[in-house]
């Protein structure tokens, strides 16, 4: 609960998600981060998907500090876009990925358009076409 409150989105986020909802767009969070996050994301932008690694629990629902299920990997990043795209009958080339992390960059590249959002240097030198950093 401490981190969701914690959470600010970019200025204009929500006119942006929902501009792009009402023109049809489907929008996912695929996150290196943790699912109850990304749902929480999911949920206050209105996307449609939400991916994230899953922190497991023992059986009094303590979190035990390991993951359950895939790993989101910078390469799963990839193959989750890819999915994606295959059940709403697009080409992965009619995909637009924002990311701003190097974990993010096998995503940027395998997009149609791949944008660097406010992102580190790495993936600035390798995303270069397209960037926003304010």
């Amino acid at each position: 609960t401490q981190v969701k409150q914690g959470i600010r989105f970019t200025p204009g986020a929500r006119v942006l998600t929902q501009t792009l909802k009402q023109l049809g767009f489907k929008m996912a969070v695929i996150s290196g981060g943790f699912v109850d996050v990304a749902r929480y994301v999911r949920a206050e932008l209105g996307l449609d998907y939400a991916f994230a690694n899953e922190l497991a629990t023992d059986q009094d629902g303590n979190f035990t500090g390991e993951t359950t299920g895939p790993l989101v990997t910078p390469e799963r990043k990839r193959t989750l876009l890819g999915m994606i795209a295959e059940v709403e009958g697009c080409d992965v080339e009619q995909v637009v990925a924002v990311g701003d992390g190097a974990n993010d960059i096998p995503m940027l590249t395998t997009s149609g358009l791949g944008v660097a959002f406010c992102a580190k240097p790495k993936v600035r030198e390798t995303v270069r076409d397209f960037q926003i950093n304010h």
